[in-house]
């Protein structure tokens, strides 16, 4: 958010433009500041390789989240990818975020990891509405 503030005391009058952070996340937009979520590669060590692997091979570290979207990006993303007795198929970009779907990295994941390396991430950014942009970097 940005207010103009008028100098009229000034000999030829000054308008400033001085620029609000946005700290509620309830009120973030697209045209805010994108999120950091810093992942812990310690606690999810195989899903934090798969996410450095994904960026390295091309994909986004940015994810616009997009929750009414995330399943149809599951169905998408998966679709070509058989099931594995024992392992869960973890996708990125996420079904969460607007660049997930189609496309996405798929890697086979012991199903405890996984599902705890998603509650986690959807723990930090459960706060910011549809339509934040969140950047992941692995730790």
């Amino acid at each position: 958010m940005s207010i103009i503030v008028s100098d009229h005391h000034h000999p030829s009058p000054i308008n400033h433009k001085i620029e609000i952070p946005n700290d509620n996340p309830k009120q973030q937009t697209k045209s805010n500041n994108v999120v950091t979520v810093h992942f812990p590669s310690d606690k999810y060590p195989t899903v934090a390789d798969h996410i450095k692997d994904a960026i390295s091979a091309g994909k986004p570290s940015n994810c616009t989240i997009d929750r009414k979207g995330a399943k149809k990006n599951r169905e998408e993303s998966l679709k070509n990818t058989p099931t594995k007795k024992g392992y869960d198929r973890d996708e990125f970009p996420m079904a969460m975020c607007e660049e997930g779907g189609k496309g996405a990295d798929i890697r086979y994941i012991k199903p405890k990891e996984n599902r705890g390396a998603g509650s986690w991430f959807s723990n930090k950014v459960e706060k910011y509405p549809n339509g934040t942009k969140i950047k992941i970097e692995v730790d």
